[in-house]
């Protein structure tokens, strides 16, 4: 039985959730729609090689999460009148259900496009051979007990795997035994004051822990992100205690990225909070003239750019 009320599976239905077992969910990303109608792919293609239209954007944690984040697209206790216990964790699903019916829910959503005389028909026809999983979606997939095996899950089917945590579970980093291709971790405030304003921990000691997940940062084989969504007058500050933080990191890669003004955080921020790229791109700069990382790319369509002390970013077939 699901921990959550029936009503908010209805509402995240409605918002094109495809949910997945008792807790997981898979979303058509706007940009798989933009990659197979307008041949406009996402920045994740053009900095890593991911082919959006193979992409599977998913969650192994739905509705359970550490943060609260004023700027967070995801449903939160409380949205449309509706509280569960979001640190109240349910009996999980195997990592094999979770990966088999992620596919079959993306397949689900790829069959709107069959016959579409607009998409295009050979990448319609590689989408269908999904070959990359961006565990990002909604909720900490790092609450998730069996991420190793859901990890491995998708690479043993020939996927990469782009893992998104927000740094609060240390204890699941230091202990996976299968790393994803890419990991990043969301550092959306400079200091402990910033981090209790903007992504308002529901957990103890929030703050410390993340920290503990930056210090374990260099010991990953994979390459790392240190992604910050930046929201205009709330966390565009204090860029030397950022850099403070990237140092002890050594991420392999510094991604500032605009927050944008879409699903549920639209109840918490204005439009008015969503920076344009040339602030991003500002923003950036002082972190790169701050922390010797260099401009490497940039999405001015994603508001997103990307610092690294690589000459160039590293880049994945996904086949």
């Amino acid at each position: 039985m699901s921990l959550v009320p029936e009503a908010l599976i209805n509402a995240l239905k409605k918002h094109k959730y495809h949910i997945v077992g008792r807790h997981s969910a898979v979303k058509r990303c706007k940009w798989l729609y933009e990659s197979l109608v307008n041949n406009r792919p996402c920045y994740k293609q053009k900095f890593f090689g991911i082919k959006t239209h193979q992409c599977i954007q998913m969650t192994p944690a739905l509705f359970y999460c550490t943060q609260q984040c004023l700027f967070c697209w995801r449903a939160q206790s409380g949205d449309l009148q509706i509280k569960w216990a979001e640190a109240k964790l349910p009996k999980w699903d195997s990592p094999e259900e979770i990966v088999e019916h992620s596919i079959k829910a993306q397949l689900e959503i790829l069959s709107g496009y069959k016959g579409n005389p607009k998409a295009d028909p050979q990448k319609f026809k590689e989408a269908l051979r999904p070959r990359h999983a961006a565990i990002s979606l909604t909720g900490e997939p790092t609450l998730y007990d069996s991420l190793s095996e859901l990890i491995h899950g998708f690479h043993k089917r020939g996927f990469t795997t782009f893992l998104v945590s927000n740094g609060t579970v240390p204890s699941a980093l230091a202990n996976l035994s299968h790393e994803p291709t890419q990991l990043y971790i969301s550092v959306c405030a400079p200091n402990k004051e910033a981090y209790r304003k903007v992504c308002r921990p529901i957990i103890p000691d929030a703050w410390e822990k993340l920290n503990e997940t930056l210090a374990l940062l260099p010991s990953f084989h994979c390459p790392t992100v240190f992604r910050i969504t930046a929201v205009r007058g709330l966390n565009m500050i204090n860029v030397k205690d950022y850099a403070k933080l990237i140092e002890k990191t050594n991420p392999t890669y510094v991604e500032p990225k605009a927050f944008m003004h879409v699903g549920f955080s639209r109840l918490r921020l204005g439009y008015e909070h969503m920076p344009s790229h040339n602030e991003i791109r500002d923003f950036a700069l002082q972190l790169a003239r701050e922390t010797g990382y260099k401009l490497v790319d940039e999405s001015e369509e994603s508001r997103v750019v990307l610092l690294s002390r690589l000459e160039k970013p590293i880049r994945f077939s996904t086949g």
